[in-house]
């Protein structure tokens, strides 16, 4: 069931979860180091993760081979340390969302577009707030919901302590969390005006989906947010979200997609992927490129071969 702030289950504290709340109290105690410190730490576990990731760094390089073929070899081994510096700093920025205070990160904060928000909630409609998996997707979400209500949707852990221990440190902001296969909660709360946050651009491994383009690559995608809006009669509004070079942060609400949704799933997943694809080629080392987004392709092969 979906979890509003004060629904959370009891957490699980039998030995079998010790190791990991042992982990989560490290995170925790990490989350309350000062900001400018888990900077400079953060791009140090970056570089130590580009080390050791041996996996995900080959996939990494090869989306960026993939996404990005104006760029030379040497620009593109640059974004890719800088893609983990950023992963590094991500990481920080999480433990710091669920478990830290984000005072620090509101200075310096520049939000835009928040009058189409307030357009597109007329008349109490819902709204889907559409996002991707930056490095920076945690924190942000938690500077927007200083502004407005916001829910989410997300993949649920499969350890029980950690399932707990997020979930309750993102319920400290969130208006409430549900999982991606509570469809008719999410629906519902839209339908009464609530707004959700949902990030659809990774490959699926289940659910509606079709190829859509994006970096001009047929690309496995859900079709979850043109069937939420069907669903819900929510608007959708596209969330970009990145952190500067000055150390602060953007938030910028794009106006709502018109004439949405369509007839169409496939236009309108193309729409939405294309929106993401947009937000990723302004703060390109902040996109998660250690995921397999081309794993699927019409004919069957993979660009992974060998990777």
């Amino acid at each position: 069931m979906s979890t509003t702030p004060d629904a959370l289950a009891r957490p699980p504290l039998g030995p079998r979860h010790w190791p990991t709340w042992l982990g989560i109290g490290t995170m925790a105690l990490l989350a309350r180091l000062p900001w400018s410190l888990q900077r400079m730490l953060g791009r140090g576990l970056g570089a130590l993760l580009r080390l050791a990731m041996s996996k995900r760094r080959a996939i990494a390089a090869r989306n960026l081979e993939l996404c990005f073929p104006e760029l030379d070899a040497s620009a593109r081994t640059a974004l890719l340390h800088e893609h983990f510096a950023a992963l590094g700093i991500g990481l920080f920025e999480f433990g710091r969302a669920w478990w830290g205070s984000i005072a620090p990160l509101r200075d310096g904060l520049n939000i835009e577009g928040l009058e189409h928000m307030q357009a597109a909630r007329a008349n109490g409609r819902g709204v889907i707030v559409v996002s991707g998996h930056f490095t920076t997707l945690e924190v942000c979400g938690r500077l927007l919901c200083d502004h407005v209500p916001l829910a989410g949707m997300y993949r649920p852990h499969a350890e029980p302590a950690m399932e707990w221990a997020v979930k309750r440190g993102r319920l400290r902001y969130a208006a409430a969390m549900f999982s991606k296969q509570e469809l008719r909660p999410a629906v519902k709360h839209l339908k009464q005006g609530g707004l959700l946050w949902y990030a659809p651009d990774q490959d699926p491994s289940r659910g509606d989906s079709v190829y859509v383009p994006f970096f001009g690559r047929p690309a496995h995608s859900l079709t979850s947010t043109h069937q939420l809006a069907r669903l819900s009669g929510a608007a959708v509004v596209a969330f970009q979200h990145l952190r500067r070079d000055d150390g602060g942060y953007t938030l910028r609400l794009m106006p709502a997609f018109e004439d949405f949704p369509s007839r169409d799933a496939t236009v309108d997943t193309a729409r939405v992927m294309s929106a993401i694809e947009t937000m990723a080629r302004t703060a390109p080392a902040q996109y998660l490129w250690i995921h397999r987004r081309f794993k699927r392709q019409p004919d069957g092969g993979s660009p992974y071969e060998g990777v």
